[in-house]
């Protein structure tokens, strides 16, 4: 069986050095190309960090898949450009992987939308850490009994997007089970905006910006003389290689729109 080809957008980023690595470090994956926006015609291993990455540098995504022979994408870019990346891949026969936070809802449809057309796999992973994504079906859990919840997410400061994809897709999945509650008092009223975060259906989201953060949430259930604390933190970027590893191994099986590793995590 040959290697799965790979491209990888972002490769200067925090994660995307981390992706970089892995795919060189993985026998069975090949890097034939990266996409950036600077250092358009140069190599790679040109750049400082990556002396033994020889592959070419495109900023143009549609010139990259018409000149190489690619099988996956894998995304750790922004939205805007996450977005327009996977459709782009998908409209290739390129099968997307992508860590970007931050779609919209007509995003994903449109992008379901796109692999059933095309009869090919896209995952869309709001975090690629395997004891993120457990964090988060175990919180689905205690939403069934625990129906009062608070989420507390915390990351670095310099996260783009708040609340962060992990607590929105948390609270998205305590909501399939939870039997819906505006919590806190009727008359509750904040007398500084904001200081009860965000609302999901009755939740709240607390985002939290800090230098000296990589990634953590916790989610804080309580109901009469309880309370539950499910916590999950990232101390350094290779902890979302595992992830992403499984997604593209995954990715390369399938043909249709998967949302979160939770679905594809037996």
């Amino acid at each position: 069986m040959s290697n799965v080809k790979i491209v990888i957008a972002g490769p200067r980023g925090r994660m995307g050095r981390e992706a970089v690595g892995l795919v060189m470090n993985t026998e069975e994956f090949e890097l034939v190309a990266v996409l950036d926006h600077k250092n358009e015609g140069k190599l790679l291993s040109e750049i400082e960090g990556f002396h033994n990455c020889d592959v070419p540098i495109y900023s143009n995504i549609e010139a990259c898949f018409q000149d190489v022979q690619v099988d996956v994408l894998i995304d750790l870019t922004t939205p805007e450009f996450g977005m327009h990346h996977a459709r782009t891949a998908l409209q290739y026969g390129v099968r997307p992987v992508v860590g970007t936070t931050g779609f919209s809802k007509d995003d994903l449809i449109e992008l379901e939308n796109l692999c059933q057309e095309k009869e090919l796999g896209c995952i869309i992973a709001p975090n690629f850490a395997l004891g993120a994504v457990l964090m988060m079906k175990f919180s689905q859990m205690a939403g069934k009994y625990f129906n009062h919840v608070e989420i507390i997410e915390l990351h670095h400061d310099q996260k783009l997007d708040a609340p962060s994809g992990t607590a929105v897709k948390t609270a998205e999945m305590i909501a399939e089970v939870r039997e819906k509650v505006e919590q806190g008092h009727p008359n509750e009223k904040e007398t500084i905006d904001g200081a009860r975060g965000a609302n999901f259906e009755g939740m709240h989201i607390h985002s939290v910006r800090l230098p000296g953060l990589i990634a953590h949430q916790q989610v804080m259930f309580g109901s009469e003389g309880q309370t539950l604390t499910i916590r999950h933190d990232s101390y350094n970027r290779g902890s979302f290689m595992s992830g992403v590893k499984l997604a593209v191994d995954t990715v390369m099986k399938i043909d249709t729109f998967v949302y979160g590793l939770e679905n594809i995590m037996e």
